[in-house]
């Protein structure tokens, strides 16, 4: 019998170590298969996806690609976490946002997982002389408040510690965030934001509340939302960028009312959105505090430098046609804050984008946090990204990007001055323009609405929900071109009983058509055009035709076949796929392949057709 070293099991002990030229050779030679004729020393670049703010993600990485040394959890630079612990005794704090004056669905949150509130109050939320009636019954000592009233801050604030007092809370006990934002108010409204109310509260809470007792509450005054930034269609290097510019902003203003730098620190909370992208995500949360790290360090609070962060599941993502998705894109997200080290995160309920979230919405969105707390185990784990490579890598050159846009920023005169000249507006446009394109052509999908889209899905109603803040930086989402083409067919079916159509006309056997007539109705449906395969194109009741098939195929029927669709009333005839020559095929007035301007194809499409 053989006996096994005490050193374990040698397997490859024998191989000799693979290089990264041997391992670029072979993808060359993939990739010469696959008809890319790419150099060993370049099949690497063929690989590599270009993401936004200038990065670029590799198709593999290894020790060559070792980040800073990220520290431990609890000490600086805080990359893998503001505290020693993490999340590792109870899991992330669940906290659910209301924007409606409706007790019974913030006690049914809070009775059913959620740890604490997020409620908007005044113009886009609840009344602020409603807030006692939609906290009866909460334990306040219990749970925490966080506040988001734009101009109406102060006399929220003062109505909650109102509230407090009534109901016998200890100060000691009080926790969560007053809500004073007033940059990020004025990014939402163009208004001019209100400092002086925010450093009153900021004293106040510090002075009273700031020295935690056994029970360990803490109220913050402030709030940096960069959720204003990303929902105007900003990159993940610009919501870093513009969150440390308004987080130095405050600490001027804070430190200018008599507040020491740590105590400046202190009273602050980050809101960060988080994405279906989960990696990016998890490397934007980590960037997120070694940057404000960074900046504490340099003010000389380095100590109080562990930055205090709330995600939330991205309100871009969210789509209004087949809805159900989202519940799949926000547990992504959810995911990805958690592992990223989010303190708080907020599920945004899968109908947020229709109106006033259900009962079942609401149920899903705190559920998807306990099952990735109490069944996924996610929390038992700090930092369960670190020491990836490829985590660590994306980490180091987020950071680096997100400081050069803050660095740009402060240069303007800081985050106010930037927001004033339009030079954040005009990024972050030039930013969304730019993944526009990438979404009109598909480049970008999205499931259910530019991909695999359901026309004859019932759709979901909800009630209203309150308008929220606007006149200051747009809000963006992701479906807002394709819901555009949707809404007009609508209106179309509802005015006339029917869809507009294109007919799709299928040649040569099914090994031949099948993945292009697929591609072609996929296309057309995402414009709300309803594609009519089989029978004869006179009886179809469209106005369009698009042919389906082979390259070979196309070469032996297509122009024969496009002159018969004209013949028989098709007013303007596509072809799935490119043409086989400059001159294109005879008869066919457009060409729909992938990486097209879908968009504009539909556009011009629905325009042909009268469909207003």
């Amino acid at each position: 019998m053989t006996v096994l070293p005490d050193d374990g099991l040698p397997l490859a002990a024998e191989f000799p170590d693979a290089s990264p030229e041997q391992w670029q050779r072979l993808v060359a030679g993939v990739l010469l298969k696959s008809g890319k004729d790419v150099p060993a020393d370049q099949a690497e670049d063929a690989l590599s996806t270009r993401l936004e703010d200038g990065l670029t993600i590799r198709p593999l990485y290894t020790a060559r690609d070792s980040a800073p040394d990220p520290g431990l959890p609890g000490f600086a630079p805080f990359v893998r976490g503001g505290r020693v612990e993490g999340g590792t005794v109870g899991g992330w704090d669940v906290r659910q946002r209301h924007t409606a004056d409706d007790g019974a669905a913030v006690l049914a949150d809070l009775e059913n997982g959620v740890t604490s509130l997020w409620l908007v109050l005044g113009e886009g939320g609840i009344p602020v002389d409603r807030l006692g009636r939609v906290l009866d019954g909460v334990y306040l000592d219990l749970a925490p408040i966080v506040l988001d009233a734009g101009a109406e801050t102060p006399a929220a604030a003062d109505a909650l510690l109102a509230l407090y007092a009534e109901r016998g809370v200890a100060d000691e006990a009080v926790r969560g965030n007053l809500g004073a934002d007033p940059l990020g108010y004025e990014a939402r409204t163009g208004r001019a934001p209100d400092f002086e109310a925010a450093a009153g509260l900021a004293r106040l809470c510090a002075e009273r509340f700031g020295r935690a007792g056994a029970g360990g509450g803490t109220l913050r005054a402030l709030t940096v939302d960069a959720l204003p930034y990303h929902e105007a269609g900003g990159s993940a290097a610009q919501e870093l960028g513009c969150s440390l510019a308004t987080g130095v902003a405050y600490l001027r203003e804070l430190t200018g009312a008599g507040l020491g730098i740590a105590e400046a620190c202190r009273q602050l909370e980050f809101r960060y959105a988080a994405s279906a992208d989960q990696f990016l995500t998890i490397a934007k949360l980590r960037a997120a505090r070694r940057l404000w790290a960074r900046v504490a360090e340099v003010c000389g609070a380095g100590g109080a430098g562990a930055q205090v962060q709330h995600a939330v599941t991205s309100p871009v993502m969210m789509t209004r046609r087949d809805p159900w998705v989202n519940m799949l894109r926000t547990t992504v997200a959810t995911l990805a804050a958690g592992v990223g080290g989010a303190d708080s995160v907020t599920v945004l309920p899968f109908d947020h984008a229709l109106g006033l979230p259900d009962a079942f919405g609401r149920r899903i969105a705190r559920n998807t946090a306990t099952i990735l707390v109490e069944e996924s185990h996610l929390a038992r784990v700090i930092d369960p990204a670190g020491g990836s490579y490829y985590v660590e890598r994306l980490t180091d050159e987020l950071a680096e990007a997100g400081w050069a846009f803050f660095q740009e920023i402060e240069r303007a005169g800081g985050q106010g001055a930037a927001l004033r000249s339009g030079l954040v507006g005009e990024r972050l446009a030039a930013t969304w323009a730019e993944r526009s394109a990438k979404l009109a052509k598909r480049r970008e999908p999205v499931t259910g609405v530019s991909e695999f889209p359901h026309l004859a899905e019932k759709p979901v109603v909800r009630e209203p929900a309150p308008q929220p803040l606007s006149g200051g930086l747009p809000r963006v989402r992701r479906d807002e071109a394709y819901e555009a083409l949707r809404a007009r067919s609508d209106a179309h079916l509802a005015a006339t009983g029917a869809r507009p159509r294109v007919y799709l006309a299928a040649l040569g056997p099914a090994a031949a058509h099948t993945a292009r007539l697929t591609f072609a109705a996929n296309l057309f449906q995402a414009g709300g055009i309803e594609p009519v395969t089989g029978g004869a194109f006179a009886d179809s009741g469209a106005a369009e035709a698009c042919l389906c098939s082979s390259d070979t195929v196309y070469g032996e029927q297509a122009e024969a076949v496009a002159a018969e669709l004209r013949a028989a009333g098709a007013g303007h005839v596509f072809l799935a796929g490119r043409p086989a020559s400059e001159q294109g095929y005879q008869g066919i007035d457009s060409y729909v392949f992938a990486g097209g301007d879908a968009v504009a194809v539909l556009t011009a499409a629905l325009d042909r057709m009268g469909v207003s």
